[in-house]
């Protein structure tokens, strides 16, 4: 029997992308033969590139696109292509939005910013042109972010949507972002975003202390068969997790946070509060 090496598609975006691409292949049942004669390369060339010993190229990742029909989506081979080309995405990243696009249950903290699956294109747009500006990313780049953020919201508008649990501290909603227009306009998507029956958003106060069970953004994902997947952050690095000992832990500081936290009418009566700042 021909070993099959493990993949650690956390290590590196060019990891996840040849666990993203080992995935494709094997949901169809494909040998890397099979996939070799359709994208017109040798089953080594697939073989290197589904184990990160090769960089795939833009020409190789719309050929996929055409062969696995992900053109355009969320999925997109060329998409990934892109991001990690630019870096618009943290290491781990690609393969956690994989797993967010089907996850029944999504966990979300933020610290300072809203989170992106509630950020306004204006908000959005705001924090991408402040990247642009501080030489951090190009014009192109901040594109690129924007677009890829509108299509992970569009990918939870599906006909059984996911519970989302958003946990914000309090200084998303005290930092002024945009001026007074796109704070509005942000503040009140949120206090929308909690009418949703499938939505359930608390504000985490100053006054809780140390008892804020984290201090690095955290996501946390319960797909259909009950396995949970995390992806946490710093400034320049992510981590995307699938141990569930040690995602575990990390959905029990959750609860643990969510106890310490404000209710969801108060945290709306908060997030009201803040709005008469912006006015």
């Amino acid at each position: 029997m021909v070993n099959r090496k493990e993949l650690r598609p956390e290590s590196s975006p060019q990891a996840a992308y040849g666990a993203h691409l080992r995935r494709m292949r094997e949901e169809r049942s494909w040998t890397q033969e099979d996939l070799a004669e359709p994208m017109g390369c040798s089953s080594q060339h697939i073989s290197a590139l589904e184990t990160g010993r090769k960089s795939p190229t833009l020409p190789f990742s719309r050929r996929a696109d055409q062969v696995f029909g992900l053109t355009g989506t969320k999925e997109s081979f060329e998409r990934e292509w892109r991001d990690m080309r630019h870096g618009v995405l943290l290491e781990g990243f690609p393969e956690y939005v994989g797993y967010e696009g089907r996850a029944v249950e999504i966990r979300l903290f933020e610290i300072g910013i809203i989170p992106g699956l509630l950020q306004t294109p204006e908000y959005a747009r705001v924090l991408a042109n402040s990247a642009v500006k501080r030489g951090a990313i190009t014009p192109e780049q901040a594109d690129e972010r924007v677009a890829f953020l509108a299509s992970r919201q569009a990918a939870l508008e599906r006909t059984q949507p996911p519970m989302i649990f958003v946990v914000m501290d309090e200084s998303c909603i005290r930092r002024p972002v945009g001026g007074p227009k796109v704070m509005d306009a942000q503040l009140e998507r949120l206090a929308e975003f909690t009418d949703s029956p499938n939505a359930l958003l608390q504000i985490a106060p100053y006054a809780i202390g140390e008892r804020r069970t984290f201090d690095l953004p955290v996501n946390l994902l319960t797909l259909a068969d009950r396995s949970m997947v995390g992806h946490t952050e710093s400034q320049a690095q992510g981590h995307f997790d699938r141990q569930m000992t040690s995602v575990v832990p990390m959905l029990t500081a959750y609860h643990q946070l969510q106890a310490a936290s404000l209710s969801q009418a108060e945290s709306v009566a908060a997030i009201q509060e803040a709005r008469k700042g912006t006015s």
